[in-house]
């Protein structure tokens, strides 16, 4: 399975969601919270090309976005085999 990182923040209705898909589709994940940490929220902003909203997601090498392009993943049947690596 591939690894799968989502940086996140408390109470994030977005960050939630996207965690109860990984969830669903039984993905092991890592999960890094931004709240408090300016330097963890630069990290993830550079890594996303400036985006500076959370969740921010990776599956493998490949950079998905945030909830919604997660979602759009799933819809498109494309998910599972990212996950699967």
């Amino acid at each position: 399975m591939a690894k799968v990182v989502i940086y996140s923040s408390n109470y994030c209705p977005f960050c939630i969601r996207a965690k109860q898909l990984l969830d669903r589709k039984q993905a092991d994940y890592k999960e890094i919270n931004v709240d408090g940490r300016p330097a963890v929220r630069a990290e993830m902003t550079r890594l996303a090309g400036g985006r500076t909203s959370v969740p921010q997601i990776w599956v493998g090498d490949t950079y998905i976005g945030g909830c919604d392009e997660l979602f759009a993943c799933e819809r498109a049947g494309q998910l599972s085999g990212l996950l699967a690596g």
